[in-house]
């Protein structure tokens, strides 16, 4: 199997902790981009010794800080000056926060799930290119199933502004909103980098076993709630062994745009109006995703709106 150069985002834990310790076993080169070098030393050394692979390598990114990926991304030219696979799996989601702005301006959320991985993939967009084999993965939530209700929709007005309101404001939603911005920019960036033979795919995922820590961030009246379901979540290896094969396999080469269920099923828009049955069926499944995806007028803000926000900081 050709040997890859790898940048997972978010390594130091969970489902990206699981993909750093695949990658590695497997001989790939491995760069474990995160927020907290001190935190993520120790799981660097375990995956170091464990795999006995010595091309794991440890970089500090906040993919919160356009300033932060942006440096990221200029050592990374001269570090490692090749790239075949972006993994963007770091997310922000500190559920009952207060609002909280980027050191941009913009949204936390927005700014760590969509704005800062479309950064990253344009900085990044020349190394991919130079790849015989490039891809993209997004990592997505089954959170968006709040879209196959037609009355939900994407709010921008807060990006750069605080709600006159604070309760207004919702981490959960800002998430869920999030979540189908990023896979509204897969199936952008999948046309918008097609020239490039790179291919773009998102996963819905499903929950994974939460740590303890990720546990705290739960306001307290949810975390027992939240525990429950821990007992029934897959283990983040299930998951991390689906980021290897969408972004390994030949089966997938060719599948640019896709979005895949944790059967590696390409899902497809749900159809709308056909009655609460079907309705239901759908929201249980995991065959489609909200039809809302596919909303021209949306995905076009999406896009322009990350344009917009970091079109200084992408290098000319």
């Amino acid at each position: 199997m050709k040997q890859r150069t790898v940048i997972v985002t978010g390594a130091n834990s969970g489902i990206g902790k699981a993909a750093v310790k695949k990658f590695a076993g497997e001989g790939h080169t491995v760069i474990m981009a995160c927020r907290n070098l001190e935190k993520s030393r120790p799981v660097f050394d375990q995956v170091a010794k464990e795999s006995g692979n010595k091309q794991v390598h440890l970089e500090e990114v906040d993919m919160g800080s356009f300033e932060s990926i942006r440096t990221f991304c200029s050592n990374f030219h001269e570090k490692y000056k090749e790239l075949d696979v972006l993994i963007h799996n770091a997310a922000y989601f500190n559920h009952g926060a207060p609002y909280k702005q980027s050191p941009n301006g913009i949204e936390i959320t927005f700014a760590t799930n969509v704005a800062g991985p479309f950064l990253m993939t344009m900085l990044l967009r020349d190394l991919l290119a130079e790849s015989d084999d490039a891809r993209i993965l997004h990592a997505g939530s089954n959170i968006i199933k709040h879209f196959l209700n037609p009355k939900k929709g994407i709010d921008f007005g807060h990006l750069q502004k605080k709600p006159a309101d604070p309760r207004s404001h919702s981490v959960y939603i800002n998430y869920r909103n999030s979540k189908m911005a990023l896979l509204m920019l897969t199936f952008r960036l999948a046309e918008e980098l097609a020239n490039d033979g790179i291919k773009t795919y998102s996963i819905q995922i499903n929950g994974a076993t939460m740590s303890k820590d990720a546990l705290m961030k739960v306001k307290p009246r949810w975390r027992m709630i939240a525990r429950i379901q821990n007992l029934f979540f897959r283990p983040p290896e299930f998951t991390a062994d689906l980021y290897y094969e969408i972004c390994t396999s030949d089966r997938f080469k060719n599948l640019s745009g896709a979005h895949f269920n944790h059967k590696l099923e390409i899902m497809k828009p749900a159809k709308v109006g056909t009655g609460i049955i079907t309705d239901v069926k759908q929201g249980f499944g995991a065959d489609v995703y909200p039809a809302y995806a596919l909303n021209k007028e949306v995905s076009g803000k999406v896009w322009s709106t990350c344009n917009e926000l970091t079109h200084s900081h992408i290098r000319p």
